[in-house]
């Protein structure tokens, strides 16, 4: 397909996609993306969804905006990026059968799967696109989908051929696989409280569980027709009035709001030159005041405080996955969270990559008895224990690596330290209170200038590894275990 203009700030594609009531159909698109073998495999094997799906889903909304709402030259780096991520997933699933992300036909499924969503939407909301609108906007899509160099073979040839090729592919590729399974009935219903709740925290556990029945019941009525029909997932009559209440009551609602409360991504889009999210000024302001500290827990006056705070590292940091082990995967979504939020060039990123690999390697070489490729929790903080007695060497093959590579990353600039923002960008974790970062980086920042250089970086987390006792600075860097 010939190179064509971008969809601009009043293109359908923008304003359909750009609308709050897009939510509405997004698990739908995850279950339909998930269903095809290749996806299904890469969350099982190297996703992070189980344990960090608000992270995971930021990831995907941050990365749909990248691509629709960015000029050329964003929209390049995008795809660059993505191909990178998606390079390295690959390997065999549960059947014995090869799959990678980087499958053509995978690649075009997942796209076409949202425009799909786009139109399911208008169509759900009791106000579908025309023929040319759906023409206008699936030409506006394919303009974007030109910048992936996949074949125009792979695509429905129109908007009138989309149909088609979701009841085909559905039909004949499609499997109702463990992930689709999670997704529709347990991974809501499991899920930590997102960060943001703030002071409904404690109401979490019964927010999910009405939740995941609303979104779960929504849902199964909303996928195609071809696909309940498949895999005997019945719509309900309930469901179906869910559906239709919420749909065009969400459609009455947008179209009351004022245009800048529409939509959840600005129609202008993103500038190629802004600035990317950890960039830092000259003279960073610090943190904010007065942090909100997390209870630690009791322990006998003079105890060694290091257990704990491994612990506490291992669930939070390291356990990426949420199965309770690390492995390879666990250290490659971590260097995948450090790249993500910034702009590196691919040399730069593999650099973060290559460095977390080296950790793993330590790390596995020293706690992995059984070389099964996994190390649990106890694992490591034994391990760990008896390296760090062994002398400060033990660090310096290892950690040491994967947080001087961290610190170079995340200081885009050249400048030699770390600001507030660039701090919290690479260690903001949806798990971790934003707080505790503020209070972490106010323990480093001795001179209180807003800033924190390597050496002080490294050294933070070398006291949060072997401090004793939490009044080291450093040994509250992720909080108070």
């Amino acid at each position: 397909m010939a190179t064509a203009d971008l969809p601009g700030p009043d293109s359908l594609l923008r304003r359909t996609l750009g609308e709050w009531r897009i939510g509405l159909v997004a698990w739908r698109l995850l279950v339909l993306q998930t269903a095809d073998p290749a996806v299904a495999a890469g969350m099982a094997n190297f996703s992070t969804y189980r344990a960090h799906p608000w992270r995971r889903i930021e990831h995907t909304m941050d990365s749909g905006k990248r691509l629709f709402f960015a000029d050329r030259e964003g929209l390049r780096r995008e795809v660059a990026r993505l191909e990178r991520t998606h390079r390295r997933l690959a390997g065999t699933d549960d059947q014995g059968r090869q799959f990678t992300a980087l499958d053509p036909a995978v690649r075009v499924w997942v796209l076409v799967t949202l425009y799909e969503c786009m139109t399911a939407m208008r169509e759900l909301s009791g106000r579908p696109l025309t023929p040319p609108e759906l023409d206008q906007m699936y030409g506006e899509f394919r303009a974007v989908c030109s910048e992936f160099g996949l074949s125009d073979d792979l695509f429905p040839a129109t908007a009138a051929d989309v149909p088609a090729y979701m009841e085909r592919t559905i039909r004949e590729r499609l499997e109702y696989s463990e992930p689709v399974r999670y997704l529709l009935f347990d991974m809501l219903r499991e899920a930590p409280a997102p960060r943001r709740l703030g002071h409904l925290k404690p109401a979490w556990p019964l927010v999910r569980t009405v939740a995941a029945h609303v979104i779960g019941a929504l849902t199964i009525a909303d996928l195609p027709a071809a696909f309940r029909e498949r895999f005997d997932l019945p719509r309900t009559r309930r469901a179906a009035l869910l559906s239709f209440f919420l749909h065009r009551g969400m459609r009455v609602l947008m179209n009351a709001l004022p245009e800048h409360r529409r939509y959840r991504t600005p129609l202008a889009g993103n500038s190629s030159t802004s600035q990317s999210p950890s960039a830092s000024t000259d003279r960073p302001s610090p943190p904010e005041a007065s942090p909100v500290r997390l209870p630690a827990p009791r322990r006998r006056k003079g105890a060694d405080g290091r257990p704990a705070r491994l612990r506490t590292f291992f669930r939070q940091v390291l356990d990426q996955t949420g199965d309770g082990r690390i492995s390879s995967t666990d250290m490659q979504a971590m260097a995948h969270n450090v790249c993500w939020p910034l702009e590196l060039t691919p040399e730069r990123e593999a650099s973060v990559y290559a460095a977390f690999e080296t950790w793993w390697q330590q790390l596995r070489a020293g706690m992995d008895a059984d070389n099964d490729g996994q190390v649990t929790c106890e694992e490591f903080v034994t391990a760990m224990l008896t390296g760090i007695d062994a002398g400060p060497g033990y660090l310096e093959q290892g950690l040491h690596i994967a947080l001087r590579a961290i610190f170079h990353a995340a200081d885009s600039d050249g400048s030699g330290h770390l600001c507030a923002d660039e701090y919290r960008t690479i260690f903001g974790g949806s798990r971790v209170h934003p707080a505790e970062l503020n209070h972490g980086f106010r323990q480093l920042d001795q001179d209180g200038d807003g800033r924190i250089t390597e050496a002080e970086f490294v050294q933070a987390f070398t006291d949060y590894f072997t401090a004793r006792t939490d009044t080291t600075a450093g040994s509250q860097l992720l909080g108070r275990p």
